[in-house]
């Protein structure tokens, strides 16, 4: 196994300055950055998109229907366009810095070779926050509903299913997750087009009173600005989880500038499509109603809709699919990303050098693989049955990521390399900061007080990597 620190910068070349001009192969392009090939280069530009698509749950609106229906007053369509069109500026920032840096660690590499080694280091400490807490809140939701089926069999144990099952697969191997993702996502597909298909037939024969129409999309009556802004926050949050493809830049066939951009951006639009259709068609068959009362009503609303679409089988189908896709899928390409972020983070000696381990067969960092492992395993069974908690503090993390990304777009490539594209380089950043930075500050105040939190225990690391002499520069001699 090669060394885990990066090796002396390029001729020339100063820590977080410029991109290099491409090499002729991926192992060149990383070395120009300062760094060895370790993880095995086996994925594609299907694989990542897959990847995408799993991280971000083709059916994740079945979980969430009743709030995302209550806080858009039933234009609940409507609010995954908004999340689209607001978060393709975020994905955009992405593709264009992925080009720039083809290497693995997504937003802390960003930022810290766009603007400074010191933000990098904030952003991927921000990004933690979400990033270790992701798998544990998916597995606790996961057995919650699995525990609504099967009452005998506790919650904690369904956790320690979960984590068993998704650590040995990564362990396997990138090449294993990609294939299980496959699985996982034709299946997710199977059930989507089953209550779609069952779904439409309702409508057609007017189940519940049920008829055509495009008020899931827009209710004039009803819209108002600050209706939008509300579906935008909702909206945002449910597209978390394309920023993951990043984390795969060194594990991509060829460099991976212009396929994790491009994966990026598809992956986000082919979700968008697919939560709009299942949504327009799940509001069709409740006409008429603007909310639902009560917790166990609106936690219950897909579920209830599937079996006026299909019957009581389609409701346990689509009820033990959302379980699934977030306990194992879901949760399978969460850790893969984290353990990424992980060791690109050690590879750099931002954090503990053993995490920056490559299996010398398997190629996969399996250290950090088994430590993200190890905290979920010990976070989910000390928050069981506390989803609310959690997910207060995980959308902090990636949304404060997500303001130091659009800086870095703006200082890397208008202010250093004095960019003429204002689109891409200075529009779409500014406007994507707008966004983001309205829904953070209208969070929840535990996320909020949560995330500050972290942050200053961040600084306080970053203050100490000073003080001991070990610098954070993304450029460190072996």
């Amino acid at each position: 196994m090669t060394t885990a620190g990066p090796n002396p910068a390029p001729s020339g070349a100063s820590p977080g300055s410029a991109a290099p001009p491409a090499a002729e192969s991926a192992e060149g392009t990383l070395k120009a950055f300062g760094y060895d090939q370790e993880l095995k280069r086996s994925l594609s530009l299907a694989d990542l998109v897959i990847y995408g698509l799993v991280f971000m749950v083709p059916i994740a609106p079945f979980t969430i229907f009743g709030v995302v229906f209550n806080g858009s007053k039933g234009m609940v369509a409507l609010t995954y366009v908004i999340g689209l069109v607001a978060m393709l500026f975020t994905a955009l920032s992405y593709r264009e810095m992925s080009r720039a840096f083809p290497i693995a660690g997504s937003v802390y590499a960003y930022a810290g070779r766009g603007i400074n080694d010191k933000v990098g280091f904030l952003a991927g400490w921000a990004i933690l926050l979400d990033y270790l807490l992701v798998p544990t809140l998916l597995y606790v939701m996961s057995a919650a509903a699995l525990n609504s089926l099967l009452p005998a069999v506790p919650q904690w144990a369904w956790v320690i299913v979960f984590v068993l099952v998704n650590t040995v697969i990564n362990f396997l191997g990138i090449e294993s997750t990609a294939r299980l993702n496959r699985l996982f996502l034709f299946a997710e597909l199977v059930v989507l087009a089953l209550f779609v298909g069952f779904g439409l037939a309702a409508v057609a024969q007017g189940k519940n009173g049920a008829h055509f129409s495009f008020d899931p999309l827009l209710k004039p009556g009803l819209l108002t600005p600050g209706l939008i802004f509300g579906a935008l926050s909702i909206a945002v949050l449910s597209f978390l989880g394309f920023d993951g493809i990043s984390t795969l830049s060194e594990e991509v066939r060829d460099t991976g500038r212009k396929i994790v951009g491009r994966a990026t951006v598809v992956a986000l639009c082919l979700v968008a499509v697919l939560f709009v259709v299942q949504t327009w068609v799940a509001a069709l068959l409740v006409p008429g109603t603007t909310e639902f009362a009560g917790d166990d009503a609106t936690n219950s609303a897909f579920y209830d809709i599937a079996q006026i679409a299909g019957g009581h089988w389609l409701k346990v189908t689509v009820a033990v699919a959302a379980a699934l896709a977030t306990g194992i899928a879901n949760s399978l390409v969460a850790q893969a990303a984290t353990s990424r972020l992980l060791f690109s983070m050690a590879r750099d000696r931002k954090l503990p050098a053993f995490l920056a381990h490559i299996h010398p067969t398997r190629k996969t960092p399996e250290r950090a693989i088994l430590f993200v492992a190890v905290i979920s395993l010990v976070l989910g069974l000390f928050f069981t049955g506390q989803i609310d908690v959690l997910s207060s503090l995980v959308n902090f993390g990636a949304l404060f990521s997500f303001l130091l990304l659009h800086v870095a777009v703006f200082v890397h490539f208008k202010l250093r390399n004095r960019s003429t594209r204002w689109g891409l380089h200075i529009l779409a950043p500014a406007i994507g900061f707008v966004i983001i930075g309205s829904v953070l500050w209208n969070a929840d105040s535990r996320a909020k007080i949560g995330g500050i939190c972290w942050l200053v225990l961040g600084a306080l690391v970053l203050l100490f990597y000073r003080r001991s002499g070990r610098g954070t520069d993304l450029k460190l001699e072996d």
